[in-house]
């Protein structure tokens, strides 16, 4: 039809499978295992659910002001949004719009290259070398901007500060996004780099550590004259992104530090332990700085595992994609759910 003509067509991005049955062990989209923090029910039920007639502070004040004082930054230095996928994408209108390609990794976080494709934006991905590492090199060429994962998805890799503050430095024409959705699981934050570099913005979620993916709460940390072009481009777009219970549950969430760090080292001594265990059963795989284990088998062919396991209602996650089709992205999950991995994978290996 003629209409089509002018419609923008994209290949949209595909999430991990989402089963409708609730029997099952879901180890295939990176979610905590573990509630949010106790206080976090307790404010759903006693929120005065009738203010929901009206609209929502544009600002989500109550969870600026706790972010704010947790990661002790200014509010003009802070940008929230619904999920780091909305915070990412605001990110890509807001500033790449040259005609210069953008840089991001060839294994990584597959929403980039679709966002790339949907808002216009020339793009090109860099290889990771055989370790799943960023070459710096790549990064220090002409470019309208630069996406890095760190730690990395689906490999878990986490790159050292130093090698981020070089690309950061060696590209003051260009805006650098640093995308933090696992940093909480190892590593350390470039966050202390905001206030060096006014090109460099900092992407962290609620959705992993913080157990609140149901509720879609991101945000940014830059420069105040980043976050300031981010908001006039968010105010622009739509002005009463985040809702209000949102911003009182995820006020909340930030408030309980002991059960957030609680949380996280739960999550973090099983992946060791589970990292062991692969090992001994085989496997190998980059050092994991994520909630996740991408694995592989040189013995078995990873789609195999993965479609017996699915047949047992365990979901991993598997891509069909070069370099990478022999991996699994496994999610950590309790130690329960990994111990029942643990067995089916030796059942599946011995049969």
């Amino acid at each position: 039809m003629e209409w089509e003509e002018n419609v923008r067509k994209v290949t949209p991005y595909i999430p991990g499978e989402q089963p409708k049955q609730q029997d099952v062990i879901k180890l295939n989209t990176n979610e905590c295992p573990y509630a949010p923090a106790p206080g976090v029910w307790k404010i759903a039920k006693s929120f005065d659910y009738g203010k929901l007639r009206l609209y929502p502070d544009t600002d989500a004040k109550k969870l600026a002001d706790a972010l704010c004082e947790y990661f002790h930054i200014g509010q003009e230095q802070l940008f929230i949004g619904i999920g780091s996928d909305d915070v990412l994408a605001m990110a890509f209108l807001t500033f790449f719009n040259s005609q210069k390609p953008i840089l991001f990794p060839d294994i990584t976080y597959s929403f980039y290259d679709v966002w790339a494709e949907l808002f216009r934006i020339p793009y090109e991905q860099k290889k990771l070398d055989e370790k799943f590492q960023v070459v710096k090199e790549d990064y220090k060429k002409e470019n309208g901007g630069i996406v890095i994962p760190n730690p990395n998805a689906p490999t878990g890799v986490w790159e050292k500060i130093e090698v981020i503050e070089e690309i950061v430095a060696a590209n003051p024409g260009s805006v650098v996004i640093i995308d933090e959705a696992y940093v909480d699981f190892g590593g350390e934050s470039c966050r202390r780099l905001i206030d060096k570099y006014e090109n460099l913005l900092v992407v962290q979620t609620f959705s992993k550590s913080r157990a609140m993916a149901g509720l879609r709460i991101g945000f940014a940390m830059g420069s105040s004259k980043l976050i300031r072009y981010l908001k006039d481009a968010k105010f622009s777009f739509n002005s009463y992104t985040m809702n209000m219970l949102s911003v009182e549950l995820g006020t909340e969430a930030v408030r309980d530090e002991k059960y957030f760090k609680e949380t996280v080292k739960k999550i973090i001594n099983t992946r060791e332990r589970v990292k062991k265990e692969l090992l001994n059963m085989g496997f190998v795989f980059p050092d994991s700085m994520g909630n996740f284990i991408f694995a592989s088998h040189p013995g078995f062919p990873a789609k195999k595992l993965f479609e017996e396991l699915k047949r047992r209602n365990i979901y991993v996650r598997y891509w069909e994609k070069p370099r990478i089709d022999n991996y699994l992205r496994i999610t950590v999950g309790t130690d329960e759910e990994m111990d029942i991995l643990l067995s089916n994978l030796r059942d599946i290996m011995e049969k």
